[in-house]
């Protein structure tokens, strides 16, 4: 079982995952990854070693941890007033964002730390929150729309692959197309 089940939200749990997290930042913009140590973080973050060790278990599953919170889309998708374009705006910026150095690096170290999984459904259920609300807002405009297991079948899984894969060629047209196919299929 992953220790981060085990975990209290809230309270002195909260302070000591931000401070590490906040130190895991901090700490990889100044000496680089490849620097990082548990007992150096732990010294940064005002903890002990072993509260990192008890919380993540090991420098991996505590940089998986970092990656899925960056990972988190911080604003609601933008709304262009039609599903076609709200799911070509969000498409568009999902793989610029998971293309780019560091989102490569965060899909890594996501996975890598995730012993049970979980860290991959926490980014999964990302991804869909924000495909709901395109959804959701393609509904009030009384718009056919898929499904979200539709939307993430169909576009967010060929870019995950390509990007984990078969990087080359990705760019803007690439998320364009998977979006027409998808809104072409649901148009018929």
């Amino acid at each position: 079982m992953s220790r981060k089940t085990m975990v209290r939200p809230g309270g002195r749990s909260a302070r000591v995952q931000a401070s590490v997290h906040a130190a895991v930042r901090e700490l990889e913009s100044e000496v680089g990854r490849e620097a990082l140590t548990v007992p150096l973080v732990a010294a940064r973050a005002g903890v002990t070693p072993s509260t990192i060790y008890r919380r993540w278990g090991d420098l991996q599953e505590l940089l998986s941890d970092v990656a899925v919170e960056r990972l988190r889309p911080e604003a609601a998708p933008v709304d262009k007033g039609s599903l076609s374009s709200d799911l070509e705006a969000w498409a568009e910026q999902f793989l610029q964002e998971m293309t780019a150095p560091s989102g490569r690096a965060y899909i890594r170290d996501a996975l890598l730390g995730d012993p049970d999984g979980s860290n991959a459904g926490l980014c999964s259920a990302y991804a869909a929150e924000q495909i709901d609300v395109i959804l959701d807002r393609a509904a009030g405009r009384t718009e056919n729309a898929p499904d979200v297991e539709t939307v993430l079948d169909h576009v967010v899984a060929p870019m995950m692959y390509r990007i984990l894969f078969r990087p080359e060629g990705l760019d803007s047209a690439y998320a364009r197309q998977l979006v027409a196919g998808l809104v072409g299929s649901t148009d018929r």
